[in-house]
């Protein structure tokens, strides 16, 4: 500092003093301390303990610790962040500093102190303290107006009914276009009536159709799609009887006994059986699959009526349809994966094949394992035997009711899903469940509080300036602040007990973390117990700890005796930086 100060600024002079034995000098004018004492000054990066004898500094007998009040800010700093770290950008030094000096204090019994914040008291409770963080609550939605109601419930008719003037305007339009397709095909049948049997082909190559028998087939899908449209379940008998007629026109052979057909006709005989029979066999499956698809658009229209009646009950009741076609898929397919284990203790899935199969499917495994253990010891002979035949009507039985049963669940699921998204814009589908995740759903992210928004300070406040009197709970080891002053006399040059009770009765704290309350009794408490019973002992406090350095330096600055114990910047460049290292500055107030 003399290099930069006399080479670089070009100071006149400049004197060196320690800050604690300032304080120490000022405060003895007024009578707060002593001419024997100690000064206790507990800085910023480093504490100080200065034994004072008639008035001068005792440097010999000084002892250091480093740690200070930037230590206390760090550590608490550091609990806070470990405490709240979604809120470390609001944690600045400056604010950390802020919170120390506002609330931290001296605990007079640490492990005491603590087990009431572990208990949960009143009085751990009374000393808490929260810094409450900018935050603006959400807005509230108010209840809606029995006339907002109304008004919306209007608006839903109106739309409803919108639709289904829309549905029914494209439902007629349709059936329109049906019938007249219709009374075209008719149309064009009884002209083809009139049409001799060597010119059909050349009057239906301007039609489109190549025979007579495409024409009733298009007229039965278009009457199909007809029947539809209008919602009609049953088949006329009119129909029917009409197309078993078709059917015996096409299919002469089939009625006339095989004793009175040639070997030719027999064989086309039994071709036509064979094409009826797969014919009808379509037909039935086609008309089968013809009302399914009625009784599912009834179905829909069943459930769009009770939607419009009450729709906000119609989505609950689909939500909890949902979750329990959903919860059942899930179960299966976990005891499915897991070979049936419910313990939870198997949910990665590593188990055999036999545990993975159903019921119906182990059973063929078993049957497959007799009837090879059974016939592999000697000649094969299995199938000599009508009973060795019900082995494989027993495997081919189709007994997979379960694997069915979830079909039907997993599409009834999907058509709800798909229903509560055109319904209800929050609905989210769920995902299935891996084995990888647990069973248990992810909970939800609630909305966040005014009390998310809280640094909460509990034992915190007392806990950060504790490291004075214990460095090494943040890695320093060295003695703290009470064994200090038994170290600081243990190192004068005489050893005099009534001196040591002159320095033990006018111990003087000063410097910025002498400002925690609580620190005079506890600095008393911790003395006492190194010291001799019955020693005095008085602790005091600076008149301003912070400032009282600057005021004892600046009344020294003021003595006519101040110049002649500056160093002056013609004994830098004459006697070096060496000889500062020796220089001591005299202390005469």
């Amino acid at each position: 500092m003399a290099e930069l100060l006399f080479e670089a600024y070009g100071v006149p002079s400049v004197a060196f003093g320690v800050d604690a034995a300032f304080s120490y000098k000022y405060n003895q004018q007024y009578g707060i301390c002593n001419k024997d004492g100690l000064a206790i000054c507990p800085g910023f990066s480093t504490t100080h303990v200065i034994p004072f004898v008639e008035g001068e500094p005792v440097y010999r007998g000084s002892c250091r610790t480093n740690i200070g009040g930037y230590h206390i800010t760090d550590y608490l700093k550091q609990l806070l962040s470990l405490k709240h770290p979604q809120h470390m950008t609001k944690l600045t030094w400056e604010k950390v500093e802020d919170l120390k000096m506002e609330h931290c204090y001296i605990a007079p019994d640490y492990f005491s102190e603590a087990q009431l914040f572990q208990k949960g008291t009143k009085e751990a409770e009374h000393k808490t303290r929260c810094w409450q963080l900018p935050w603006v609550p959400p807005p509230t939605e108010e209840p809606p107006s029995e006339e907002e109601i109304a008004r919306k419930a209007a608006i839903k008719e109106r739309q409803g009914q919108r639709l289904r003037e829309m549905a029914e305007a494209k439902r007629s339009s349709r059936i329109n276009e049906l019938e007249n397709q219709i009374h075209g095909l008719e149309f064009l049948l009884q002209q083809l009536e009139q049409v001799e049997e060597n010119d059909i082909a050349a009057f239906l190559s301007d039609t489109g159709y190549v025979s007579r028998q495409e024409i009733e087939s298009t007229l039965v899908k278009l009457t199909q799609s007809l029947r539809k449209a209008k919602g009609e379940r049953k088949v006329e008998q009119a129909e029917l009887e009409k197309t078993d007629a078709s059917m015996n026109e096409k299919y002469p052979l089939i009625h006339i006994p095989d004793n009175m057909l040639s070997l030719e006709q027999l064989k086309e005989k039994r071709r036509q059986i064979f094409l009826k029979t797969t014919t009808e066999g379509r037909q039935r499956a086609k008309q089968k699959r013809v009302e399914e698809e009625l009784e599912q658009e009834k179905k829909n229209q069943e459930e769009e009526e009770r939607r419009l009646e009450n729709p906000e009950l119609y989505v609950e009741q689909m939500r909890a349809k949902y979750k329990e076609l959903f919860e059942k898929i899930d179960q299966r397919k976990r005891l499915k994966t897991n070979g049936n284990h419910t313990n939870g203790n198997n949910t990665s899935g590593g188990v055999g094949r036999g545990e993975r199969l159903n019921a119906a499917q182990r059973e063929r495994m078993r049957l497959l394992t007799t009837a090879a253990f059974d016939r592999g010891k000697g000649e094969d002979t299995f199938g000599a035997k009508d009973e060795d035949w019900q082995l494989y009507k027993l495997m081919s039985r189709d007994n997979d009711d379960d694997d069915e049963e979830m079909d039907e669940n997993e599409a009834e699921l999907a058509r709800i899903s798909a229903r509560l998204q055109e319904v209800d814009p929050t609905f989210v589908p769920k995902q299935e469940s891996g084995p990888t995740q647990s069973a248990a759903e992810i909970p939800r992210v609630r909305p966040l509080t005014k009390e998310d928004f809280q640094i909460v300070l509990g034992v915190e406040r007392f806990r950060c300036p504790e490291i004075l009197f214990r460095p090494n709970w943040v890695g320093i080891d060295q003695v703290g602040l009470d064994e200090m002053t038994g170290v600081s006399i243990r190192r004068l040059p005489t050893k005099d007990e009534d001196l040591e009770q002159r320095l033990t009765s006018s111990i003087l704290m000063t410097g910025g973390c002498c400002l925690f309350p609580g620190m005079s009794e506890r600095l008393e408490a911790g003395i006492r117990m190194i010291r001799p019973c019955g020693a005095p002992i008085k602790v005091v406090r600076a008149l301003d700890p912070v400032l009282d350095a600057w005021r004892g330096a600046s009344v020294y600055a003021t003595k006519l005796q101040f110049p002649q114990q500056t160093f002056s910047r013609m004994d830098y460049y004459e006697k070096g930086e060496n000889w500062l290292r020796r220089y001591q500055l005299q202390y005469t107030l």
